[in-house]
């Protein structure tokens, strides 16, 4: 057990046994001088006891670092307060003692410590009653002592129990609050990923085109070649209205609802739909899938079907593309292929400001997914394959 809990044992249990204390003392004053009336030693034991109880409040200082001494002069006190007070000394043997041990229960979680004290607390026991004379109800006291320390003992244990229950919650919960915490800061951050690349594939290429139309448009002005800048310009202006087009569809896919409540096949209708009244491509689709994936499979899997359609209208100069997506064995396989005219696999990763390619590998990866792309002179394969239930 951690320091912290035992710590935290102590301190729980001092109030019930300072309640108790507080009882058996006030038992044995009023037993001891109804009997006889001893004022100087009532005095004496009233300091005892307010050392005693001290030593009771500050234990989980104590016990900390020197258990056994506080132990050894608990028990002394109370032996010289049991002597103190002959006639009532009964009570603060039989009040006190056990309280020692059911502390040893919380404190130790050896048996044989737990055992020492017991053993200790049985020798103060029998050693002030022998040392205070002959008793007639030795037996009686004998019965009453050890029915206090079973009594304590199983007290004690039980007590220490939840209050160890307790204290292992607390450090559940703390951890979960912990975990929590760290699910809320990585999903943000893979959210913030996520916008970055959408942003990227749009916004970034889209306007980086843009300047790059203009600068050229610019310098043909400062060359007087007017038509041919005018041309530049028109281009710029479908470029921006490309551009304004990719940037809502991005901002489309961003909205969970795009998705929420679709069935995968109803999505990816809407989203060759787009494609198609966008671009006016031909697709040819296949599907085949029986199972409903989690909403992190399909936001995931179609932002990479997006992204390919996207790099189709923006690169191939395709006219036609082919979408086939089957479920087998529990993982699905999704190819989609174009009659464009290709590029150079090798390049990827390698060109700045590029971030299309990357970004479907890294979507991916996050469904555990299998992604490999070939290219030839007359089109592009894209095979991806994830397995089902991965991301719910």
């Amino acid at each position: 057990m951690a320091k912290f809990e035992t710590t935290d044992n102590i301190l729980i249990s001092r109030l019930p046994i300072l309640l108790w204390i507080s009882l058996v003392y006030v038992a044995t004053i009023i037993m001891q001088n109804f009997i006889d009336l001893l004022l100087l030693n009532s005095l004496i034991f009233t300091f005892t006891f307010i050392v005693h109880a001290l030593l009771h409040w500050h234990s989980h200082r104590i016990m900390s670092t020197k258990a056994w001494l506080y132990f050894i002069v608990q028990g002394g006190l109370i032996f010289i307060s049991a002597l103190l007070v002959p006639d009532s000394s009964p009570a603060v043997l039989i009040g006190f003692l056990p309280m020692l041990v059911g502390q040893s229960i919380g404190f130790y979680y050896k048996k044989e410590n737990i055992l020492l004290v017991v053993l200790y607390c049985v020798f103060l026991f029998f050693y002030a009653l022998l040392y205070l004379g002959d008793r007639h109800d030795l037996v009686l006291l004998i019965a009453l002592f050890i029915l206090m320390v079973i009594l304590v003992g199983a007290y004690a244990l039980l007590f220490f129990q939840q209050v160890n229950a307790r204290v292992r919650t607390q450090l559940y919960l703390k951890d979960l609050e912990n975990a929590h915490r760290k699910v809320e800061e990585l999903t943000l951050m893979n959210e913030r990923q996520r916008m970055a690349r959408d942003l990227h594939d749009t916004l970034a290429q889209g306007l980086a085109g843009l300047i790059m139309q203009l600068e050229a448009a610019d310098a043909f002005i400062s060359q007087g070649n007017t038509p041919r800048s005018q041309e530049i310009i028109q281009g710029s202006m479908s470029q921006a209205r490309r551009t304004l087009a990719d940037a809502r569809r991005a901002i489309d896919n961003l909205r969970i609802k795009s998705v929420e409540g679709m069935s995968f096949y109803e999505a990816l209708t809407y989203e060759i739909r787009r494609f198609i009244e966008a671009t006016g491509i031909e697709v040819d689709e296949d599907v085949q899938v029986s199972s409903r994936l989690s909403r992190t499979l399909m936001e995931q899997s179609m932002h990479i079907i997006s992204e390919c359609l996207t790099n189709v209208a923006k690169h191939a100069q395709a006219d036609k593309v082919w979408i086939s997506i089957l479920e087998r064995n529990g993982r699905v396989h999704i190819e989609i292929r174009d009659n464009g005219k290709g590029f150079n696999t090798e390049l990827i990763g390698k060109q700045p400001g590029h971030y299309g390619i990357l970004g479907i590998q890294e979507r991916a990866r996050l469904i555990e997914g299998e992604i490999k792309i070939s290219s030839l002179p007359k089109g592009t394969q894209v095979f991806l394959e994830f397995p089902v239930h991965k991301g719910a």
